[in-house]
């Protein structure tokens, strides 16, 4: 299969990769937002997967895409999040509401080796109505969120609306 590295002080190399390999490590989370290892014809290179391209329908890669990264250049990379305690929230044990994930990543900038394999999200004091936003997310020593824009939410437990669905519709009945 082919793919290319790029980045660096070198020039863009184009380079064949076993495919069933390749396809089986993009099941994997980490091999995502790791830095890997790849041997060049003898030439050890660090990088990071930037893209892959596939076939609509096949379970086939069609092309994939490698940055170079070096130890003194911050890179930036989408990192997994993992939830964690969301059964034990208030929101959803007192409450009765449901955890809704708005993000499943975020994007975070460090050096490569203080790339994290993923970002937990602890849950455990989360309550109805309330949501975490990047900004409050526990990063690793020297990782930093990259927000373009305001602060967004990551996960949130909406409130339950007050009232039950037979008092709309009698007051719908009432105002006519």
């Amino acid at each position: 299969m082919p793919a290319i590295v790029y980045g660096g002080s070198a020039a863009p190399q184009l380079i064949d990769i076993d495919h069933n390999e390749i396809l089986l490590n993009l099941r994997k989370e980490a091999f995502h937002a790791s830095v890997l290892t790849l041997n060049i014809e003898g030439v050890i290179e660090s990088v990071v997967l930037r893209d892959t391209q596939r076939h609509p329908w096949k379970p086939l890669v069609l092309h994939i895409d490698f940055q170079r990264v070096d130890a003194v250049h911050a890179i930036h990379q989408r990192v997994p999040l993992h939830f964690i305690n969301a059964d034990i929230a208030p929101g959803v044990k007192i409450s009765g509401g449901n955890v809704a994930h708005v993000h499943n990543d975020v994007e975070v900038s460090c050096l490569p080796q203080d790339l994290p394999s993923y970002i937990e999200v602890d849950l455990k004091d989360l309550e109805a109505g309330h949501s975490i936003h990047a900004s409050e997310l526990v990063f690793p020593p020297g990782v930093a969120p990259v927000v373009h824009g305001e602060d967004y939410v990551v996960v949130s437990i909406p409130a339950k609306k007050a009232g039950s669905g037979t008092d709309t519709a009698e007051g719908e009945t009432a105002a006519s």
